[in-house]
């Protein structure tokens, strides 16, 4: 049986702001992140794009076996059955809707293309809030979270760092015939934009997560968005190209998070803002109705 940490290996901003979580909560967080990532590699993996569909299909065939089964009945698994059904067991417990977990699916599958371009900012913020997003908004169901506002909150964090990655990874995507935004520096500046717009969004909701667990969402928030300034740091193409993949080392985590201690401060000063990216939620809610995930 796989019993990989994917959280420690390939998400180590994550894991280092997991470092304030509780020792359970920090496990059930792995274990979606261990989905996740599973599902990520299906997409990006060189292989065939049937082979691909494939492993995909048997993945959502998983979902509905585990959904449809009792624990007592299952006796082993494969490796990515252990995955799904731990996924699924934490839907459970902690009442996720399912159908936030099927988007988090057609999301990935939406990259099982040969090309893929997007046209507009709506293509972006619904495939932003499919692939992570989604994630958010589960994570917050593993922190206790059930204020409809910070739930909100939680999808824009998900979202500014799903924009954040499509900023960083242009080159890496474009290799792979993927077009998310246009593969020229005014339209990563523009994504990096936005992205802080949901940055800002997701800050004060941060109000309504539980006191154990606000600083990790805090130093999670801040070292993601401190990758966005580095890219901007870069200032035009010729330079973001020969910087390879931009990420935020040891010494600027401990940095990001000894500021973090002031917004913990900052927070409790802040009132609860009205929802800031409603007319972004809006445009989303043309594919996706959020207020039935909420």
């Amino acid at each position: 049986m796989n019993k990989k940490n994917y959280l420690a290996i390939f998400a180590k901003s994550f894991n280092w702001a997991g470092f304030f979580l509780p020792k359970k909560i920090y496990q059930d967080s792995s274990k979606l992140y261990t989905f996740c990532r599973v599902l990520d590699d299906i997409a990006d993996k060189k292989t065939d794009l049937d082979t691909k569909i494939k492993k995909l299909d048997e993945m959502r065939n998983f979902i509905n076996k585990f959904y449809n089964l009792d624990n007592t009945e299952i006796h082993s698994f494969n490796d990515n059955e252990k995955i799904v059904h731990d996924v699924i067991t934490l839907t459970k417990n902690y009442n996720i809707k399912r159908v936030i977990l099927e988007d988090l699916v057609d999301g990935v599958a939406s990259d099982l293309k040969k090309r893929i371009h997007m046209n507009s900012v709506k293509e972006l913020l619904v495939y932003s809030y499919r692939v992570a997003g989604t994630v958010g908004l589960m994570m917050s169901k593993i922190l206790m979270v059930n204020d409809r506002r910070a739930l909100k909150g939680a999808i824009d964090l998900g979202i500014a760092m799903q924009l954040t990655n499509i900023a960083r990874d242009v080159i890496e995507d474009k290799k792979m015939n993927r077009e998310y935004i246009r593969p020229d520096f005014e339209n990563i500046q523009a994504t990096l934009k936005l992205a802080d717009m949901f940055y800002e969004s997701s800050f004060s909701s941060i109000q309504k997560i539980p006191f154990r667990y606000k600083f990790s969402i805090i130093v999670a928030r801040r070292i993601y968005r401190q990758i966005g300034r580095k890219i901007l740091k870069k200032k035009n193409m010729e330079n973001y190209e020969k910087s390879g993949k931009i990420y935020v080392n040891n010494f600027e985590k401990i940095y990001q998070t000894f500021i973090s201690l002031f917004d913990l401060f900052l927070i409790y000063l802040k009132e609860l803002e009205p929802h800031q990216r409603a007319k972004e939620h809006v445009i989303i809610c043309q594919e996706v109705d959020l207020d039935e995930r909420i």
